[in-house]
């Protein structure tokens, strides 16, 4: 499994930076009525799923918590993201969850908050970061979902699955469609909103991958490259 990720991955940072540059030269030409934000900039909310008691899911063979994951790769993807000239507001800065303390009810106030952001915001797309698990082992690979309501989520979600696909075909793991699903996030507010579920620590090559920092830059540049192609499709 090393050897096969050390092989590839001079050839994968060639891709990625690659990867970068078109997302650059495609934004540049990029044009949205509808921008939400002041001075012409998108604006993207990004969403670190899960914080403080709430650890979500964790690695079968290492124990990582889903939400350490989470936060990683959701402040390499704002790095990204900001440094291709969009305007990004977090949901989650730190480890801590957005409730105020842990007592009955606190994950409701984590939800609410979350959503107050986001409306707050008034963004162009928002994007969850998860991490995923299953029951088998077998089960591999990046997953997106969407609420059924919203076309634009839908097609932020196939353009972000198509990255990830591309992304896993590496290791020989067959591609996964975008699917809906009946979460929160994805249905509190009218903005175009996914769910990024970036592997599953349940299979162990996913959860080795998933704790290397080089690859979650590579989740990145995927995601990043998938919300330009989103912008690209619906300014046409």
């Amino acid at each position: 499994m090393k050897k096969t990720f050390l092989a590839g991955l001079a050839l994968a940072l060639a891709s990625f930076f690659t990867a970068v540059g078109m997302c650059i030269q495609l934004l540049n030409g990029v044009v949205v009525a509808t921008t939400a934000v002041s001075g012409g900039k998108l604006r993207v909310v990004l969403d670190a799923g899960h914080g403080g008691i709430d650890g979500g899911v964790v690695g079968r063979t290492t124990g990582i918590k889903e939400s350490d994951l989470n936060l990683s790769i959701t402040h390499f993807l704002k790095d990204a993201l900001a440094d291709m000239g969009f305007d990004v507001v977090l949901t989650r800065k730190t480890e801590a969850g957005l409730y105020d303390t842990a007592t009955k009810g606190f994950k409701k106030r984590d939800m609410q908050r979350r959503k107050e952001v986001i409306e707050k915001a008034r963004p162009d797309l928002v994007v969850s970061i998860h991490q995923n698990f299953y029951a088998s082992k077998n089960v591999r690979g990046g997953q997106v979902f969407y609420g059924k309501r919203n076309e634009k989520s839908k097609a932020l979600a196939l353009a972000v699955q198509e990255r990830l696909n591309g992304l896993y075909a590496e290791f020989g793991v067959k591609e996964r469609s975008a699917k809906t699903g009946e979460y929160y996030v994805l249905e509190c507010t009218e903005y175009p909103s996914v769910i990024v579920e970036c592997g599953f620590l349940s299979n162990p090559d996913d959860e080795e991958l998933l704790a290397d920092k080089r690859w979650q830059k590579r989740l990145v540049g995927a995601i990043a490259t998938g919300v330009i192609g989103y912008f690209d499709g619906i300014s046409v």
